[in-house]
This record gives structure tokens, C-alpha cells and sequence, in this order.
């Protein structure tokens, strides 16, 4: 392991491979078209087609509906292809590129990633909370029950919602044991704690109210629960067969980086990234701890009154600091959204990373917490582009939502927010190194240079103070995700390289015309933009291309 961790300073150059996967030769001609909204109905054609159609009354992942449907979708390519949009203004070429990520999504998950064949967890059918970006993180299958969304006792109308909703995971429990015939042996045995905390998460529902009264209710349940605990037992006994590699390899991490998530990076780049934030981070600690040396050491909240005081403290804090210096603009619905998402207290034994820090300062957490922002502004004030107005497919948003996240926490301490407290600047560090660490674990295990679990040695050994050593359940999360979800690891690292490299091209456009910068002309102007890779907000906001151009030839 010790081979790949040779923290170097080095300077990064951006290496662009010319890999557009070409669309197949149709035997009808397409007319071209230059109009926009040609593309917004093919978008809608496009999107409707993504979504699979059902066998018994699940979505359909068979192997013989992929191969019925397959021509469809290279007719829809090609239409795409057809579209002459070289006259278009920026924002509309950036539609253009979105759709065509978007279909490089299902041909690489077609050809490659295979989550409804390689990944168990891809049938994760209960889903008890709100993602905070814009999608569930990861491959998600079409049907999944989205708890959340339903507030007890039912109304008549919301209980024939669920009781269809349930109605579909025996079914799809059933599909996967057909269509589960890969050999991705870390993705496998993870996954089989996924399917067996759903049959828990299930159960509970009995314990909402009105539910346990409601026998139609109860059986719907009690099949779901009997089906994926089948299912949690037969993934058992065919991991024992599994002896083959998760990761899809460095070329096709690259390729998928370029045409799906619109990073104009490669499997070397990203690796070359994370080891100089990894090495940054630590040498930064380093000094800000030695800056600090004789300032009282930062005490967590050690009761849950205490916890509370400090969040409201926090909160108020970050809010005072985003609106009176400048920094944003702070529209009406930031404070509600950040405050449902406050927190509680933890006991110390059983806090992770993440609530390790906020215990200490929640500030740093509550900066990452921008994504509350970011899906309270889809949901009050929806794009105006249909292509852009709700969440883009296969995660494609992470470099824009992780990496602003991401972005934000060390852009804001930079400008003065722990200035009334300097030891917080060395959590922002610490969360920097531990993003770093991780997503450098990623990146080996999907080059299949590491298992699983040698990618969680990085992760562990690599953040400071041991604060990922305290519990075990955020480690193996964080890591099967990524192995899941390619380039999602790297992301917020990458993803806030990218957000730094637009405000430096924002400024430098600003300086050349002798006009002044201004921080909340930045981060208004790329908000309103939306959830987009950001080298597509980049391009709109600079009209510089952080080269996309070259993917595209």
C-alpha cells in the first residue's frame, strides 16, 4: 500500500483523452435540426425512455428487455447527434452537452458498470431519508419506496401510494436473484448489509402511526420483509462464489469522468489532485496547530443542552456571517433549510467523523451543509431549462454539489468566519484531509490496485487525529459507495478544484476589464446556474471552457 502514498507537490497538468464512445451507423437518415426546443422533446422522449417498464409490476432489468430496448436508444443518440447546435448561446450548448452525458450514462452502465447485474445494493428498495444533493447517491433502481415522503396516519389517497410502492419489492427481490450474475466480490458482500437493514428499516414501519391497524398495510409489509430476507439469505450463499474484482479499471474510470460526468480530468489527474490536497491539508493542520499553540484546545459539547446551544450558536453564526459580509445572497428559504438539518447530541463513544466535528464546532459540517441551499432552490425557484430543472441522472451532479460543498468550507474560513474562534480553522483541515484520503482509497480500489477494505486502510490511517478509527459504519459506507459509484469519491476534492478554478477565471475576467470582484457576484451567479457538472457552470459563468471541447472530438 505504502507504494501509492508518496505525498508529492506537484503541478498538475490537465491530460484530456479523446475517448467519445462514436454512435452506430442508422439506416435512416436523420434530418439536423438548429432549433432548441427540438432538443427539450427529444430531452422528454429521452427521459421517459430511461425509466424501464415493468415486469410483474417491478421495473425490468432483464437481460432480454436491455437487448429489445437497446435499438431505441441508439435511434435517440443519433437524433441527439443530429442537432446542430454550434449557434446556440451558452447556456443552450450546455443543455445540449447534459443530454449528451446523460446518454453516455446508460451506454457505460450498459457496457460497463452494470449495477442491476454486478451490485446487490443496486435493489435497495427503502429509502428512509432525503439525499442531501440532488439524487440518491449511487446506482438506484427505478421503484424504490421513499419513506420520507409519506407523513402518518395515511390519508386514503397516501395509502394506496404506499401499498403500490410495496407491492413491488417481492418482485424486484425475486428479478435480482435472476439477473445478480456477476462476480464483483467487494460490491457483492457489502451490498448483503444493505439488503438486511432494509428488512429492519421495514419492520419500523409497523411502528408508524395507523399502520399496524391497517391489515392491508400489514401484509404488504410483512411481504416485503418476508421477500427481502429471502433474498438477504441467497445473496449469502452465493457470496461464497465470488472471487472477482469491483473496481471497472483506470481506462474506463476515465472515460467515464470525460463523457458522463463532464470532468475533464483523468484516472492519473484525479490521483495527482488528491495527494497534494492530502499533503496540504496535513502540512496547513500542521502549521494552524502550531499558530495556535497557546489558545485553550477546543471542548465538545458534552450534553445534549449543551449540543443545542452550540448549534443554534453555529447556525446564527454562519447565517450572520454569509449575509453581512457579503458572501451570498441569502434568500428566505437558506435558514429553514440549514435548521431542520441542526443535529443532535451524541454520546462520544458512538460519534463518527463527521459529528466528532460537530461536537467541537458545527460550523465546518454546516458550511458542507450549502447542499440544504442547493435542493431548497430547486424546490422554491425551479430552472428555468427543463433539462436542468430537476436532478440529472447517474449522479452526474456530484462535481457541482460535492465539490461547492466542499468548496465552500475552506472558501469561508478563508474569508473570516472562525475568526472569533482559530481552532476551528483546524477542523476545516481535518475534513479536508479525510475527503482526500478517501477518495485517494477510491481511486485505487477502482483501478483494482486495492480491495475494499485496503481503500478503507487509506481512508482510516490518512485522517488526522484518528477520527475515522472511532466507528466503523461511516468507513465501509463511504467506501462501498464509491466502489458503487465511480468519480463520486473523488468528487468533492476534484469537484471544489474545479469550483476554485472558475473563480479564479471569474476574477481574472473580472480584473482584465478593470472591474472589482466580488465574492457574492460569484456564488450568486453559479447558484443560479443550477445543479450541473461544474465545468459546464464554469463555461457559462467565464465563458471559458475548462475543456470540454476536446471530450467532445
Amino acid at each position: 500500500m505504502k507504494r501509492y502514498l508518496n505525498i508529492l507537490f506537484i503541478c498538475l497538468p490537465v491530460l484530456l483523452t479523446s475517448c467519445q464512445s462514436k454512435n452506430e451507423a442508422t439506416t435512416t437518415p436523420i434530418s439536423t435540426s438548429k432549433n432548441y426546443q427540438d432538443l427539450v422533446d427529444l430531452f422528454k422522449e429521452w427521459r421517459a425512455f430511461e425509466t424501464p417498464p415493468l415486469k410483474d409490476g417491478a421495473p425490468d432489468y432483464t437481460a432480454a428487455t436491455f437487448e429489445a430496448r437497446w435499438p431505441t436508444f441508439k435511434a435517440l443518440q443519433a437524433r441527439l447527434s443530429a442537432i446542430d447546435y454550434s449557434e446556440w448561446p451558452i447556456d443552450q450548448k450546455a443543455d445540449w452537452r447534459i443530454v449528451w452525458a446523460e446518454m453516455n450514462g446508460y451506454d457505460f452502465n450498459h457496457r460497463i458498470l452494470q449495477p442491476w447485474i454486478r451490485d446487490p445494493s443496486f435493489y435497495k428498495s427503502l429509502w428512509n431519508a432525503r439525499s442531501d444533493v440532488p439524487a440518491h447517491e449511487g446506482p438506484t433502481h427505478h421503484g424504490t419506496t421513499e419513506i420520507w415522503t409519506y407523513a402518518f396516519p395515511l390519508s386514503a389517497d397516501e395509502k394506496q401510494r404506499l401499498l403500490k410502492d410495496l407491492a413491488k419489492i417481492p418482485p424486484l427481490n425475486a428479478q435480482a436473484q435472476l439477473n445478480l450474475t456477476g462476480n464483483a466480490k467487494d460490491l457483492w458482500v457489502a451490498g448483503i448489509r444493505d439488503i438486511k437493514r432494509q428488512s429492519v428499516d421495514l419492520k419500523k414501519i409497523l411502528d408508524r402511526p395507523g399502520v399496524k391497524e391497517d391489515s392491508d398495510l400489514t401484509a404488504a409489509i410483512e411481504a416485503a420483509v418476508s421477500s427481502t430476507d429471502e433474498f438477504a439469505s441467497w445473496l449469502e450463499e452465493e457470496a461464497k462464489t465470488k472471487t472477482g474484482p469491483s473496481g471497472i479499471g483506470k481506462e474506463n474510470y476515465t472515460w467515464y469522468l470525460q463523457n458522463v460526468h463532464l470532468v475533464p480530468l483523468t484516472w492519473e489527474d484525479e490521483v495527482m489532485i488528491l495527494k497534494r490536497e492530502l499533503a496540504r491539508a496535513w502540512s496547513s493542520l500542521k502549521l494552524e496547530e502550531h499558530r495556535n499553540r497557546d489558545l485553550p484546545p477546543l471542548l465538545d459539547a458534552n450534553t445534549p443542552e449543551a449540543y443545542n446551544e452550540l448549534a443554534q450558536k453555529s447556525a446564527n453564526s454562519l447565517m450572520n456571517f454569509l449575509e453581512q459580509e457579503e458572501i451570498v445572497t441569502v434568500k428566505r428559504y437558506f435558514g429553514p433549510a440549514l435548521r431542520v438539518h441542526l443535529g443532535q447530541f451524541i454520546p462520544k463513544e458512538k460519534r463518527n467523523f463527521f459529528w466528532i466535528t460537530a461536537h467541537l464546532d458545527p460550523r465546518p459540517l454546516y458550511c458542507h451543509f450549502y447542499h440544504w441551499f442547493e435542493l431548497a432552490r430547486m424546490d422554491t425557484e425551479p430552472h428555468k431549462s427543463e433539462i436542468r430543472r430537476g436532478p440529472l441522472l447517474y449522479n452526474i451532479f456530484d462535481s457541482r454539489n460535492e465539490g461547492m460543498a466542499t468548496g465552500v468550507e475552506e472558501m469561508f474560513m478563508q474569508a473570516g468566519l472562525y475568526d472569533d474562534n482559530p481552532r476551528s480553522r483546524e477542523i476545516v483541515y481535518i475534513m479536508i484531509a479525510q475527503r482526500a484520503a478517501r477518495g485517494l482509497g477510491s481511486l485505487y480500489a477502482h483501478a483494482n490496485e486495492m480491495t475494499m477494505e485496503e481503500a478503507g486502510g487509506i481512508h482510516s490511517e490518512y485522517t488526522p487525529r484518528g477520527w475515522m478509527k472511532t466507528e466503523k459504519e461511516l468507513l465501509i459506507f463511504e467506501q462501498h459507495l464509491y466502489l458503487r459509484q465511480p468519480g463520486y469519491g473523488t468528487s468533492y476534492i476534484t469537484g471544489k478544484y474545479q469550483v476554485e478554478n472558475a473563480m479564479a477565471d471569474f476574477a481574472r475576467i473580472q480584473e482584465s476589464k478593470g472591474e472589482d470582484f466580488r465574492v457574492m457576484d460569484f456564488f450568486d451567479q453559479l447558484n443560479a446556474i443550477g445543479n450541473i457538472p461544474i465545468s459546464l457552470g464554469h463555461w457559462e459563468l467565464t465563458g471559458v471552457d475548462p475543456g470540454l471541447e476536446q471530450i467532445l472530438q
